[in-house]
């Protein structure tokens, strides 16, 4: 099978790009901008929806589902958040469409005018906090713990499959809370969520912090999120968590009764990832040969393959590989017995390859006749042959669990490896130049030195890690004192 992905280090963009469609993930559609999410590529996405869904419900959230249609009024409501979203509406103006009196096609027909115009859906805010109106009356309809899995469309100038498209999947968790300690509590055990899913699941270290008031999300307190780094020395947001205060709650008179019998504004919070997971998953592991999946995450944990020549060799032969593709899936392992005839062997090899299936299984008559089979992993691209008698499902449970753990570690040991501390702006700009990664630095908190930094290097300040020890020093810019390093990269 015939790949053509360029190489990493040759062209990381065109590298990414190209696996993303000959993996058969995704491609883009006529509209521009957006992106049709192959089978493949969607069954990838189902294993993390299921994954996050359980944990959401895990920690008592319930899924609603709110209008795609916003009233252009609601938006300008919260000043911050329209400020925020403006420049990425798309805005519903007419309903009807008309042919042309002059032939030349379909128009719009400007009688048609909406009344008031629609926004499409950049996020849910805004019309969920309208709705929190009616259903929050008293401290006993809190906390409201609420969830929606959706598309939203961000107008975007320039796009790349999964990492920034016009249109993506989501899931949207919105909740309102009595006291303003219970909602930063929430906040932060859903960024933990987070945390805990991107390191079990998609096998990628991340680092907990909070954003910068310049980063922080448009009509939040504060904005907590989670800081992967890719392969190309890149930081990519994986997902964020905000404490919105009562701001949404005041924009949209969100008041309740509490235990005193008294009037207050409930307090709000969101917190968000989407089908950019998606293109975390592939820059985090994948080789020059195509995807790495993590098990957890596969569609295909395992593929079996037949080696055969002829309907006489092929019986027995396939006995057996039914014997064991039974076997496994009992176990609940995901199966593919691969026993196309349209197809060689060396074919199927290439292609489970580049698809990342963690785990293949050869088994020819050469192999029956010495009672054994070939194992081979995709992370470490060893094999083995293994004993045709022994206990094949425990051997590939066992290896399974070994490539989420190691895929998890190599991640980890590149994020180390390209973690940097530096203590002058210099140091910091050549870093970039060279090797990218993430740079632990001293900054004097102010939003001009972050602003002329972002500008002269284009590296922004990723997050202050949750975990960053106090640390006396001065500012790499400005020289003014500084009580602790902040973590900058440049970014998708």
């Amino acid at each position: 099978m015939s790949k053509g992905i360029p190489k990493r280090n040759e062209d990381y963009s065109l590298w990414y790009n190209e696996l993303v469609k000959k993996a058969d993930l995704a491609e883009n559609s006529p509209v521009r901008g957006c992106m049709v999410i192959k089978p493949y590529g969607y069954s990838i996405w189902e294993k993390m929806q299921a994954a996050l869904d359980k944990m959401f419900k895990d920690t008592g959230h319930t899924n609603a589902y709110f209008p795609l249609f916003i009233p252009k009024s609601f938006l300008s409501k919260e000043a911050a958040h329209v400020e925020g979203f403006a420049k990425e509406c798309a805005v519903v103006t007419h309903y009807r469409l008309k042919n042309a009196e002059d032939g030349s096609g379909v128009i719009v027909d400007p009688e048609a005018k909406l009344e008031e115009e629609l926004i499409v859906r950049p996020t849910s805010e805004t019309v969920i906090w309208s709705t929190y109106k009616n259903w929050i009356q008293s401290y006993r309809d809190l906390p409201l713990l609420v969830n929606q899995w959706a598309n939203v469309v961000r107008w975007e100038m320039r796009t790349r499959l999964f990492l920034r498209t016009t249109e993506f999947l989501w899931q949207e968790g919105h909740t309102a809370h009595a006291t303003r300690q219970e909602a930063i509590q929430e906040t932060e055990q859903m960024l933990d969520v987070y945390a805990q899913f991107a390191e079990e699941f998609m096998a990628m270290p991340v680092v907990k912090g909070i954003k910068t008031p310049s980063e922080r999300f448009a009509g939040a307190e504060e904005t907590y999120c989670i800081e992967a780094l890719m392969q190309d020395g890149k930081a990519l947001q994986a997902g964020t968590s905000h404490f919105l205060g009562q701001n949404f709650a005041k924009a949209f008179d969100v008041t309740f009764a509490n235990k005193e019998g008294k009037l207050d504004h409930v307090w709000g919070t969101s917190w968000g990832v989407s089908t950019r997971l998606m293109g975390a998953l592939i820059m985090a592991h994948s080789d020059d040969e195509g995807l790495v999946l993590p098990p957890k995450l596969a569609p295909i944990q395992v593929v079996i393959v037949p080696i055969y020549k002829g309907e006489d060799s092929y019986a027995p032969i396939d006995e057996k590989a039914q014997e064991i593709r039974k076997a496994l899936l009992a176990k609940g392992i995901s199966v593919k017995y691969d026993n196309r005839d349209t197809h060689k062997p060396g074919f199927k090899f290439a292609e489970y390859e580049l698809k990342g299936v963690p785990v293949r299984l050869a088994l020819g008559l050469n192999d029956l006749a010495n009672n054994t089979i070939e194992i081979a992993r995709r992370d470490t691209k060893t094999k083995e042959v293994f004993a045709l008698d022994g206990n094949i499902t425990g051997k590939v449970e066992e290896l399974l669990a070994d490539i989420q753990h190691n895929i998890y570690q190599r991640a980890l040991g590149f994020r180390a490896e390209n973690t940097t501390k530096v203590d002058t702006y210099e140091e910091f700009k050549q870093l970039l130049d060279s090797k990218g990664g993430f740079i632990a630095a001293h900054w004097d908190e102010t939003a001009e030195t972050e602003a002329k930094i972002k500008e002269e290097t284009k590296a922004t300040i990723r997050c202050i890690p949750l975990d960053a020890e106090a640390e006396e020093g001065r500012c790499m810019v400005t020289g003014k004192p500084s009580k602790r390093r902040v973590l900058f990269a440049r970014a998708y």
